[in-house]
């Protein structure tokens, strides 16, 4: 860990509807939610400004800031990015178009593919050819220069190169990349910097999208470090897709790694939180015999995300998909569907309930918010059940509109043909329906990140946060078998208070392809060396950088690789990669994953070095009363029916404080459900740990720990 950790730090997320912020000074923390602006660095600046200011302190005073940004993922999403060309080997134009023989929609005749991030019009060929071996045809710079010429007619804003095998050799490719940074004054992105691994087409669509993303990256973070100079700050750190954070320089020549900026940051926050707990070793019957720690659960407007983190580190994946397009960057491994709290309940055809994925946003939002919304969502569903007690402030102007809510639940009852049962009228019995079948979808998706990867769920606690993933939460671990819920002080802020936690990060990968049965250790280690140096190259203090080898391995033959650790690295980058013991590993994690394990040659493929620079999460004091009940009101649960439950006020619990349930906690910006068979304490770092009743004897009225 890095020593001296600054007193002061501030951790900004900016998410589709809210920008939050968060401020820990000498133990204390502050919050804030302001509105997302376009452009998004006012609101960001406005932000910092109002938490300085209740916080008692001046911008100046600041030590750290730590920003998570949506510009890279919205682009994406919808498509408004640079206007971009791509210049590849003659041949090889349409990569992007003809993509993988693996269909979303096998027998769907009509589906249609997702449009390249670059027209056809904007594709370029040029003559060279590289192997794996070497350079055949090396590249005529003049030609380069003529084409430069017919890039600038298409009045481009950036440039991706992508070359046949330019990950293997790049000679062609870096001279390619030169020429139009001479003649063309716009970004380039060459795939050799971006991303030096095989398969065209992953390579080539990152590239793409690199430079797609490049230049409104650029702009917006040039916007961001001029403000905070502004206003005295430090320059901000920026998080990226896997999970650690980067300086803006850094990161402005690299935009395609922060396109899972925001959700990175809320599970790095969620895994501090998770480390904060006493970790328990596998539940009985898993046989990994791993020691694990927690399902990360974030449920917000549209979507909820699922990630998993293992003790007290989130887990990550080589690549993920946004938009229809594959990015082969390291990322935060997270699981999205699509229920969360704007999400619209329907009927299909067959007369079922259905959850989401369309959802009613922001604007007009759900029927509850009275600003024009008439569908149905799981929110008015939770104000029915008396999750979200009438008087809940909602923020800004808005308050809650029960009867609105009630009226868009009718309407679904009658249209679902659905009757009063259990006591409960038509519209809530509907509502109840909604709650069952919104947790259904979210509970697939936690199966999705554990049972589907031989993992046990029992063995994990689950950390719930975003403004309705602690409603949900308890009844998602009942469903699961899980035993305990965590749920985060600042729940509703949590990815801007993951930034306050989040180390810097730096990441180098290459494909080398060398068999483990003949490779020797130094030629393994001299590879490992190469990348440990790239790695390196960023990091803003090396002494302190541990770093971490990994392996994309597969037996010979085979198509997909799995990720397995090295060896190696630590605090001294020079120690060796044993070539057998990275195999055996390997065939544990194939034997994990698969149920079996092979007789064959092993092949590491892709090789890839992080560099690490901890921070140590803030410690935050939090006060309060033992005793902060608010009164009771009627609940409605899933399996219990109607029930009177305590309402507690959530900001007002003390560490140490205790609780059984069936409980409403209303915080400022979440509202945590506790279920009769459940009970709850509050951590000393305000974190609240909900248990099974049989497991209440753990739950005491101490310091909180």
């Amino acid at each position: 860990m890095a020593d001296d950790s600054p007193t002061v730090r501030l951790g900004v997320d900016v998410g589709g509807t809210f920008t939050d912020v968060a401020l820990v000074a000498d133990g204390d923390l502050t919050t804030a939610k302001v509105p997302t602006t376009t452009p998004q660095h006012a609101g960001v600046l406005g932000g910092v400004r109002e938490a300085c200011d209740a916080a008692g302190v001046a911008p100046t005073d600041v030590d750290a800031f730590a920003h998570a940004t949506t510009v890279s993922v919205n682009a994406l999403l919808e498509r408004d990015g640079a206007r971009t060309a791509l210049v590849t080997t003659a041949g090889f134009r349409d990569v992007l178009e003809i993509g993988r023989q693996a269909r979303p929609a096998l027998y769907d005749l009509g589906a249609a593919k997702p449009v390249p991030l670059v027209p056809r019009r904007r594709r370029f060929e040029v003559e060279e050819r590289a192997t794996t071996e070497g350079i055949e045809r090396a590249v005529d710079p003049d030609e380069v220069r003529d084409l430069a010429a017919e890039i600038a007619e298409s009045d481009v804003e950036s440039v991706a190169v992508s070359l046949l095998h330019a990950y293997a050799h790049p000679e062609n490719e870096t001279a390619v990349a030169e020429v139009l940074r001479e003649e063309l004054d716009v970004p380039v992105s060459g795939s050799h910097d971006v991303l030096a691994e095989f398969r065209e087409f992953e390579r080539t669509a990152t590239t793409a999208a690199d430079a797609y993303l490049t230049p409104e990256l650029d702009d917006y973070l040039g916007r961001i470090v001029a403000g905070a100079e502004d206003l005295g700050l430090p320059e901000p750190r920026v998080m990226r897709s896997n999970g650690g954070v980067a300086d803006a320089e850094t990161v402005r020549k690299s935009a395609v790694t922060t396109v899972l900026s925001g959700p990175a940051a809320g599970v790095v926050g969620a895994a501090a939180v998770a480390g904060g707990a006493t970790l328990r070793g596998a539940a009985e019957g898993d046989e990994t015999g791993e020691r694990t720690a927690a399902v990360t659960f974030d449920m917000g407007g549209t979507s909820s995300d699922v990630s998993l983190v293992r003790d007290g580190r989130a887990e990550r994946a080589a690549e993920t998909t946004i938009a229809g397009v594959p990015l082969r960057t390291p990322t935060v491994d997270v699981e999205t569907v699509g229920a969360g709290g704007g999400s619209v309940a329907w009927t299909d055809a067959g007369g079922a309930l259905r959850v989401g994925p369309e959802s009613a946003g922001a604007e007009p939002g759900p029927a509850c918010y009275g600003k024009g919304g008439t569908a149905p969502t799981v929110t008015d569903a939770d104000v029915l059940l008396g999750y979200i007690g009438p008087d809940a402030a909602l923020g800004g102007d808005l308050s809650l509109d029960v009867d609105a809510a009630r009226e868009a639940l009718e309407r679904l009852a009658e249209e679902a043909g659905i009757e009063g049962e259990d006591g409960l009228d038509a519209p809530t019995t509907a509502a109840r329906g909604v709650y069952r079948v919104a947790n259904a979808t979210m509970a697939r998706a936690i199966r999705s990140v554990t049972v589907e990867r031989g993992r046990d769920p029992r063995a994990f606690d689950l950390v719930a946060f975003g403004g309705a993933g602690p409603m949900h939460a308890a009844a998602l671990a009942d469903r699961l078998g899980m035993e305990r819920v965590l749920v985060p002080g600042p729940a509703g802020v949590l990815s801007a208070y993951g930034l306050l936690a989040a180390d810097e990060t730096h990441d180098a990968a290459r494909t080398v392809r060398l068999s483990l049965g003949s490779a020797t250790s130094g030629e393994l280690s001299d590879a490992f060396a190469e990348l440990t140096d790239r790695a390196l190259a960023d990091v803003s203090d090396p002494e302190a950088a541990r770093i971490e080898l990994a392996a994309d391995c597969r037996y010979a033959g085979q198509s997909f690789e799995l990720t397995v650790d090295a060896g190696g690295g630590g605090d001294d980058p020079g120690s060796p990669v044993d070539p057998d013991a990275l195999a055996e590993r390997f065939a544990a994690a194939h034997e994990r994953a698969y149920g079996y394990r092979l007789d064959a040659t092993v092949e590491a493929v892709t090789l890839r070095a992080t560099a690490t620079v901890g921070v140590d999460a803030p410690t935050v004091s939090r006060t309060g009363a033992l005793d902060a009940k608010r009164g009771a009101r009627e609940v409605v649960f899933p399996d219990a029916g109607a029930v009177e439950a305590t309402v507690y006020d959530r900001d007002a619990l003390a560490p140490g404080a205790t609780l059984d349930g069936p409980a409403v906690l209303a915080g400022t910006e979440s509202t945590t459900v506790v279920p009769p068979a459940w009970g709850g304490r509050v951590r000393r770092d305000g974190t609240l740990v909900l248990e099974r009743d049989e497991g209440s004897a753990g739950r005491t009225g101490g310091d909180g720990r």
